[in-house]
């Protein structure tokens, strides 16, 4: 039995110290005892001698410092895994929210993960379909590759994550394809939209889903995404999966961070962030790819709202460094009424050569890539020196070229939802 200790000595939102401990180590599991029995799980933070610094993963009221009892568990926080998890809703805790029964696991795996050795690492190299024409086209996503997509708020990423997951796929073959969809801090609406549109197509049947709210604590919503990574390892390393993770959204995420690197007194970097938000987000990234020796996959497409529409925002700008490319949504072209609003030339997937071409997609396929790329941006600048110097002042080549852009944008960057796309 957990040796209890009733020396809660202080709660300042959800933190508490307590006194006079031994044998406690970082990031281990406690629970707290109420008075009428009620349990509520936290974790370690910080030790220093005999006090433990936990931090709730549920609200501090109610707690009677006096009559609560606290139990170290001697284990960090893990996620009981088996391929039951398909088309099954978790909560950021892993604990079931669809009314289903509770799930047996095959075995117990730390939240955190296992380290992935870079020369353990397979390249990311083979092609994966979503359907959407202008990733797929011209950001192509690898298998094991990370590519995020920035957003703004109001901007529609949700129905672009939906459409994804539901149509991804690895072409040519028959292999076992999932999804682990992690929300995180999203609204009610949201989350009822992704479930909505999974369960419409059956793509539920081969996704995980981990839903952490808005009114969800903070703290749940820092172990959303690595519960679901959890589960992606799982299924791909043990269980031969490709598995696609979607998470949305990362600015969330950091925020969490933000809001208990506040509550513990830490020294604030850029914009009050912690220093140490680009090691933590990187060591979500990097759970992405492939390992040698073994068949699964891990691909990554993290979703950012970016602040103020700004990409130089520490949330974008850091996982920028992290992630191989970017796909970017634009305000613009939604104004437009182009669904999806991809934005292709600041856009950019760093390992697309590595997935097109003879035999992975066409032959022809880098060439015609490279030409829409230096037609449209050619179009671009046509349609700005319009609005400077009226149409007039065009000639009939620059003219054909503007005309270029806005035919490339309404037909085949704007395909709607719904439209599945074949690369061929």
């Amino acid at each position: 039995m957990p040796k209890e200790y009733r020396t809660i000595r202080e709660v300042a939102g959800p933190l508490m110290l307590v006194q006079g401990v031994e044998g406690v180590a970082f990031d281990e599991l406690a629970e707290i005892e109420l008075e009428n029995g009620e349990k509520r799980r936290c974790r370690v933070l910080e030790i220093d001698g005999g006090n433990a610094l936990v931090q709730l993963f549920e609200s501090s009221t109610g707690i009677n410092l006096a009559s609560s009892k606290v139990r170290f568990l001697g284990r960090s926080m893990e996620l009981g895994v088996s391929e039951d998890m398909l088309s099954r809703v978790f909560d950021g805790l892993g604990r079931p929210i669809d009314d289903g029964p509770e799930i047996l696991p095959e075995m117990r795996l730390d939240i955190n993960g296992l380290p992935m050795n870079p020369a353990a690492r397979n390249y990311p190299q083979e092609f994966i379909q979503t359907g959407v024409s202008a990733i797929d086209g011209l950001n192509t996503l690898v298998r094991g590759q990370k590519l995020p997509i920035f957003s703004a708020s109001g901007l529609p990423h949700a129905n672009l994550a939906a459409q994804i997951a539901r149509q991804a796929k690895v072409r040519g073959t028959s292999e076992q394809f999932a999804v682990v969809f992690a929300a995180m801090g999203i609204t009610f609406e949201e989350a009822q939209f992704f479930t909505e549109s999974f369960r419409e197509t059956g793509a539920i049947d081969r996704t995980v889903m981990f839903v952490n709210l808005a009114n969800d604590p903070a703290i749940e919503r820092l172990s959303t995404p690595k519960m679901a990574l959890t589960a992606a390892e799982y299924l791909a390393f043990e269980k031969d999966m490709h598995v696609l993770v979607i998470l949305t959204d990362i600015t969330n995420y950091a925020d969490s961070l933000r809001e208990v690197s506040a509550a513990r007194k830490e020294v604030p970097g850029r914009r009050g962030y912690p220093g140490y938000m680009y090691t933590d987000l990187a060591s979500i990234y990097e759970r992405a790819g492939r390992k040698k020796g073994k068949a699964g996959s891990i691909t990554m497409i993290p979703i950012l709202t970016m602040p103020e529409d700004d990409k130089t925002h520490p949330i974008p700008d850091l996982t920028g460094y992290i992630t191989e490319g970017q796909i970017i949504l634009s305000r613009e072209l939604h104004r437009q009424s182009i669904e999806p609003p991809i934005d292709v030339l600041p856009s950019l997937s760093r390992l697309k050569d590595k997935g097109i071409g003879d035999g992975k997609t066409r032959k022809d396929h880098s060439n015609t890539m490279n030409q829409i790329f230096a037609a449209y941006a050619r179009g671009k600048e046509a349609k700005e020196l319009m609005v400077v110097l009226g149409e007039a002042a065009l000639t009939e080549i620059d003219k054909l070229y503007a005309n270029f852009a806005d035919a490339f944008e309404q037909e085949y960057v704007s395909q709607g939802y719904n439209a599945n796309r074949d690369i061929a």
